[in-house]
């Protein structure tokens, strides 16, 4: 699978303007009775779902520090939304028998290319709350991204199940910082996603409901 880490960077360089225990799997092939069999993990998907956990934490740790630093309550409500992201990545990892890799300590994470993009997030992000709103959107573009990737890749209904309800959230999130940037009279461009792809989410509706059987909240 091919991460999106080093897109995020390009962006960054070359333009420094620039949820509970339900929000997991959506019953994906999880019908009950004692017959059910879980799907087993390949080694990629193990990776994905590691890496994953970490991405999330990612966007909580910046999304808290862009909240001390500017006060917007956006950043505090989504870092929330992050964290029942992170405890639903955490679920199915308990699930499979997996060694969380994610660490308890705020900005500090074990993936070095996850521990460096952080730190130039932050970095870009106290410049402005501009800045720092241009930071979400990109946040949630990638996870966008990454999550399209992951969903191609895999066939199991329990990872596809949290895929999605993550998906949807990412969506709503980038809906957010969109409209906060363009509400400071600045026209929102696409930072890794195409336009297109862009503007037909932000150009939609806030989500109530995510996940299948419309089970679960959007954020």
């Amino acid at each position: 699978m091919i991460w999106t880490i080093r897109s995020m960077f390009f962006v960054l360089l070359t333009s420094l303007t620039v949820w509970t225990a339900q929000a997991g799997w959506g019953n994906g092939g999880h019908h009950g009775g004692q017959g059910w069999q879980q799907q087993s993990l390949t080694v990629e998907e193990e990776e994905q779902l590691l890496y994953l956990r970490e991405e999330e934490k990612v966007a909580r740790d910046v999304y808290d520090l862009m909240y001390l630093l500017w006060g917007l309550p956006a950043f505090d409500n989504i870092s929330a939304a992050e964290q029942r992201h992170m405890d639903a990545v955490l679920q199915i990892i308990d699930r499979y028998g997996l060694i969380d890799s994610a660490h308890s300590q705020p900005g500090i994470f074990n993936n070095p290319e996850l521990q460096a993009l952080y730190d130039s997030l932050v970095a870009q992000g106290e410049q402005s709350l501009i800045e720092a709103l241009l930071v979400g959107a990109l946040i949630e573009e990638v996870d966008l991204q990454d999550l399209n990737e992951m969903m191609a890749s895999t066939d199991n209904g329990t990872l596809m199940g949290l895929y999605k309800k993550l998906h949807c959230g990412s969506r709503n999130h980038l809906r957010s910082f969109v409209r906060q940037i363009e509400n400071r009279g600045m026209v929102y461009e696409a930072q890794v996603l195409s336009q297109g792809e862009v503007d037909k989410i932000v150009d939609s509706p806030m989500e109530r409901r995510c996940g299948a059987g419309g089970s679960g909240r959007s954020r």
